[in-house]
């Protein structure tokens, strides 16, 4: 499947920027499923000071921006050709080893409805890919989709007590229990081409987990399937933190962390 996909992110600011760093990490990998045919990014605001890939061999582009600059735009499109591979990504590359994504971190800390929802299911089910299949179902079951009940910084146990979140919640609390169960799991952001729904307001979230001999293979907790044609991975990591399509700092005047910030987003996916 050819897919399409324009994104653009907006930051607007009420006072003087004096001076800010964001961290992109909005290009497509190519990768076994999937072949990133033509990309662009451009930065309307800001300056590109650096292009490299991180821990996880995921592009970032660093991007600066000061002075009176009452506004930052961020545009991306291009291409991509798809596969259904039934989830499955293959074996594990990057600089990163295996067992660093055993390690838990704040925002997928297992406590004790982490623990209660992991519960039973290595006994119940041996075979690794059914297992989280029916990890992912108990999540889904768990916490409604529901926008605006969690933040960014929200974690697992958070999630979980409100039984409500979004995909990135969904993801964090899989993650947490895939970990405590003793295997290897990562964050994935990227896009979904949805059902006659071109235009979106966010990008999308799932997760992997390590299963020999298969490697990695993802999970879509949100709907319930492991991620197919429709999917674009962009990028990975130990949680949202480490994955996020724009990260950084910005320091309004007299050096002073910036509170006055809006945030817009528009995305368009749709089949060539």
């Amino acid at each position: 499947m050819r897919l399409s996909i324009q994104h653009e992110t907006r930051y607007t600011y009420d006072t003087p920027v004096a001076f800010g760093l964001q961290q992109l990490r909005l290009t497509p990998k190519s990768r076994h499923g999937q072949s990133v045919l033509t990309w662009q990014t451009a930065i309307d605001g800001g300056d590109r000071q650096a292009l490299y890939e991180d821990q996880h061999m995921n592009q970032v582009i660093l991007v600066s921006f000061e002075g009176e600059a009452g506004a930052l735009t961020i545009r991306c499109q291009g291409e991509v050709e798809t596969a259904d591979t039934s989830g499955i990504v293959g074996k594990h590359a990057g600089f990163s080893p295996l067992w660093y994504f055993l390690r838990p971190t704040k925002r997928t800390r297992a406590g004790q409805g982490v623990r209660a929802l992991a519960r039973g299911l290595v006994a119940d089910y041996p075979d690794e890919i059914a297992r989280f299949h029916a990890l992912s179902a108990r999540v889904l079951d768990q916490v409604e989709w529901k926008t605006g009940a969690t933040e960014a910084q929200t974690d697992a146990e958070e999630s979980l007590s409100l039984k409500a979140g979004v995909c990135q919640d969904h993801a964090h609390i899989f993650i947490a229990a895939a970990r405590l169960l003793g295997t290897p799991a990562r964050y994935v952001s990227g896009y979904l081409a949805m059902d006659e729904q071109v235009q979106q307001d966010a990008s999308h979230a799932w997760a992997e987990v390590h299963i020999e001999p298969l490697g990695w293979v993802g999970y879509d907790i949100s709907n319930g399937i492991s991620p197919d044609e429709r999917y674009v991975r962009v990028a990975t990591g130990l949680d949202y933190g480490e994955a996020a399509p724009v990260t950084g700092l910005r320091m309004g005047e007299g050096g002073s962390e910036l509170g006055s910030e809006r945030l817009s987003v528009s995305i368009q996916v749709q089949q060539q």
